[in-house]
């Protein structure tokens, strides 16, 4: 039996080696507070969705790749591009790059503190 698919990608985890770290420098990229949960075998920390239909995901306690070695995560941008991208280099992240248009959206590659390849991503409107 087959189900028709909306999204190929339904969730993400970024790990990180400190939970108040990761919380402060993604809280910081979102420009919004994010919260440790409790609720299941580790603590996570959610990222903010912006609409119904996003693709979430988290934080958590765990192993990064280094060095931008490991898959990229591409983020919302919840505001301007350049505003996201300025807030995570502030943040402690490397940037990686030009900022690529595309068709539909425009982004550019981070390197969070813990080393995980991040995409800052900006929907054209």
């Amino acid at each position: 039996m087959t189900f028709p698919v909306k999204d190929t990608v339904v969730w993400c985890e970024i790990p990180v080696t400190d939970m108040d770290q990761g919380m402060a420098f993604y809280g910081a990229v979102f420009d919004t507070p994010m919260q440790q949960d409790e609720m299941g075998p580790n603590p996570v920390s959610f990222f903010p969705k912006q609409g119904e239909d996003d693709v979430a995901g988290h934080i958590y306690p765990g192993k990064p790749a280094q060095n931008g070695e490991g898959p990229s995560v591409h983020l919302h941008a919840p505001d301007t591009l350049e505003a996201t991208v300025a807030r995570a280099k502030a943040a402690g992240a490397k940037i990686v790059g030009p900022i690529i248009d595309l068709p539909f959206g425009r982004f550019q590659y981070a390197i969070d503190p813990f080393g995980n390849s991040l995409g800052i991503f900006s929907k054209l409107r």
